[in-house]
């Protein structure tokens, strides 16, 4: 097969795998990589050190993997559907972590790619992200034509919105790339900017994540602040207010099929309580394989406490 014909194998390879869809592109210097400098520069990644570590690498992804060529760029949609009006639980949960660890599901999927991928071209390797290493996710999906950075910062797909996971497989074999999105489809809107509770938008893609509800709930370490307690609102883990007002998710946002992703009853509507109330060792046997792991249980309990107090 000639490079065209392998982009298009592993295509159906990834959508047979349960991607929704996939795109390849050529690696190269990040075109947004003197923005990642000012927004660092300018502490808006707040304590979130290890983006630091991993600027140079996320500004040239070439790096990542020595002889790597190109990446495969894979979106899953993990939208459920929207939240049912009137009277809400009191404790929000961003959808993305209404199932088990995406980490776990993705990246064996991912795996799966990559060995097909080996097998299509004998002799070549892989390596797979998701949403971990110093990987400029977002970036290569615009480079592969899965979509463009929206003013939230969010990859929106013109055909199913931005409830989507990212995973990237980075490969040394020839593969034929996709044209870029050149679009910007956001236009003048700026519903996203306009709507965030603690209007921690900048500018037009410049965030600010020490103000941002997803950033304190599950990056920020320590106790909050009364500000920042105050700001977290009614949401327990992540928040999802940019995205749910998103014209292009009102509007193509359809709810995921993907058996992997079946909503689990203790973190798409957990008890803030019981979590107050539970033993680390208890938060463990409970948490450990979901999205809740990653500010574990003094995180978890910090932020049940401060949606309590509301």
């Amino acid at each position: 097969m000639n490079p065209a014909e392998r982009s298009l194998e592993v295509k159906r390879r990834a959508t047979a795998l349960g991607f929704t869809l996939t795109g390849v592109t050529r690696l190269d210097r990040n075109p947004h990589a003197a923005e990642l400098d000012a927004w660092l520069a300018a502490g808006h990644a707040g304590t979130m050190t290890y983006l630091h570590r991993q600027a140079e690498k996320r500004k040239d992804p070439r790096t990542i993997m020595p002889g790597a060529k190109a990446a495969v760029v894979t979106l899953t949609s993990y939208f459920h559907g929207w939240r049912a009006p009137g009277p809400r639980s009191g404790a929000e949960v961003a959808q993305y972590a209404w199932s088990s660890d995406y980490h776990d599901v993705l990246g064996a999927r991912l795996e799966e790619l990559a060995a097909a991928i080996g097998e299509l071209i004998p002799g070549s390797t892989a390596r797979c992200y998701v949403d971990a290493g110093p990987v400029p996710e977002r970036e290569l999906a615009q480079l592969a034509g899965l979509g463009w950075i929206g003013k939230n910062m969010m990859l929106i797909n013109p055909e199913i919105g931005s409830f989507t996971f990212i995973g990237v497989v980075l490969t040394d074999a020839e593969l034929e790339p996709d044209l870029p999105f050149e679009a910007d489809r956001c236009g003048s809107c700026r519903r996203c900017l306009d709507a965030c509770p603690t209007q921690a938008f900048v500018g037009p893609r410049n965030l600010d994540a020490r103000a941002c509800i997803s950033y304190l709930t599950i990056e920020h370490r320590g106790e909050f602040t009364a500000a920042q307690r105050e700001q977290v609102g009614e949401w327990l883990f992540g928040c999802d207010v940019c995205q749910d007002v998103c014209p292009w998710n009102v509007s193509f946002a359809r709810a995921t099929s993907d058996a992997a992703f079946a909503p689990r009853g203790d973190v798409a509507t957990p008890d803030p309580d019981a979590i107050l109330d539970m033993a680390d060792e208890d938060f463990v046997s409970q948490y450990a394989d979901t999205p809740f792991a990653r500010p574990g249980a003094a995180g978890m309990r910090r932020n049940a406490a401060a949606v309590r107090a509301r």
